[in-house]
């Protein structure tokens, strides 16, 4: 399971993201100061980290320089505010991966750290916004501006269940199986977590399928996975 660090003293927003990347199968530590979060950044070796720029105690540049200076490589994804356009360039040159401005929605908050998280891991699949927009039967899919539609009318598909079906879009044809599904779209594999995709699937599957119980595009490979047709 991915480890998120958020480190953010806002409750509301904290608890916000905690509960959205609970959803998304991440183990979530939180810290509402900068010397926590410091010193959670290593104790708790999580695989993102979520800061705040502006923190009580230590400010978020100045942990994010903490960080870089431990020679740690963990990504990094900085909140900042609104206009703060100094705030995003120091905190790209204190060593964040990305930032991103508030307000903003989970789902292109995910999508950052997603891509963050495969450019950690070599960079082995692509990032949604670099793939184009694409259809089948009467569902239109745009991954550049996380935007799909079903008949013309717009559905809301989750960070996950958008690389979900991504993933199924770019390998048309092909069983695949859960546990390269769980490592190509949620970054690790045990078998403890197959049912994760099964769960996944099914959501998808109610969302995107004129008939969910017996789906056209996402089927069912028994004992194995599934297999995208189109």
């Amino acid at each position: 399971m991915p480890k998120v660090l958020i480190i953010e003293d806002d409750d509301a927003m904290s608890a916000g993201l905690r509960d959205g990347f609970e959803y998304e199968g991440y183990a979530v530590t939180l810290a509402r100061d900068g010397a926590k979060g410091l010193r959670l950044a290593s104790e708790a070796a999580p695989d993102v980290i979520i800061l705040d720029v502006m923190l009580p105690k230590m400010s978020g540049l100045d942990v994010c320089r903490r960080i870089r200076g431990e020679k740690s490589t963990v990504p990094i994804l900085m909140l900042t505010a609104r206009g703060q356009e100094i705030d995003k360039v120091l905190g790209l040159k204190s060593g964040a991966d990305d930032y991103i401005t508030k307000p903003f929605s989970f789902l292109e908050l995910m999508a950052r750290v997603e891509a963050v998280l495969r450019r950690a891991r070599g960079g082995a699949a692509a990032h949604p916004e670099a793939a184009g927009p694409r259809s089948f039967g009467d569902v239109k899919v745009d991954f550049r501006k996380c935007a799909t539609t079903k008949a013309g009318l717009p559905i809301e598909l989750s960070a996950r269940e958008l690389r979900l079906l991504e993933y199924f879009i770019e390998h048309p044809g092909e069983v695949l199986g859960r546990d390269r599904l769980l490592n190509a779209v949620w970054g690790y594999d045990a078998d403890s977590y197959s049912r994760t995709v099964d769960m996944h699937v099914a959501k998808l599957r109610r969302k995107i399928e004129d008939r969910p119980d017996d789906p056209r595009h996402i089927v069912t490979v028994h004992g194995i996975g599934y297999k995208f047709t189109g």
